[in-house]
């Protein structure tokens, strides 16, 4: 029987020039990062504020996996969709950030259009907020038949 050399025990197991790139990479991020605040750089990427144009309030309730409902304030059924595609997604996220808030996952969810054109599904009771035209126009699409909704 062959045995195949394993490499001794006092050799480093990540090469030294990989360690120092990544403390390179560390020290550079920090750099930039000290550099903005001593600054006082302001934020980029973030969407300019803009007046409300018109909001709603829903009420997603997950249904397993990809299941969702979605019912007005009232508790009426909006939607009942046994593939909720993205509306899942957003239901999904909203829920673990209630959950990690500790807040009820049953409590409405904002979904705020602004005079600028974004559109948002705002959690005012975690925090958690998601930019619904940063996934693609056909979710925005499925959030705006929401909006359209009496």
């Amino acid at each position: 029987m062959q045995t195949t050399a394993r490499p001794s025990d006092d050799k480093d197991m990540i090469p030294k020039h990989l360690l120092l790139a990544m403390l390179a990479l560390v020290l550079a991020s920090l750099t930039v990062v000290t550099f903005a605040v001593v600054t006082d750089r302001t934020h980029v990427g973030v969407p300019k504020a803009a007046d409300i144009v018109t909001e709603r309030s829903i009420i997603l309730k997950g249904g397993g996996a990809q299941a969702v409902t979605v019912l007005d304030v009232d508790g009426a059924v909006m939607m009942d969709l046994p593939h909720g595609g993205f509306i899942t997604v957003i239901q999904n996220a909203m829920e673990r950030a209630r959950l990690t808030a500790g807040v009820d996952k049953m409590l409405p969810l904002r979904i705020v259009e602004y005079a600028n054109g974004r559109l948002t599904a705002v959690d005012d009771y975690s925090g958690w907020s998601a930019e619904l035209g940063a996934f693609g126009s056909d979710n925005r699409a499925a959030f705006e038949r929401l909006m359209s909704q009496k």
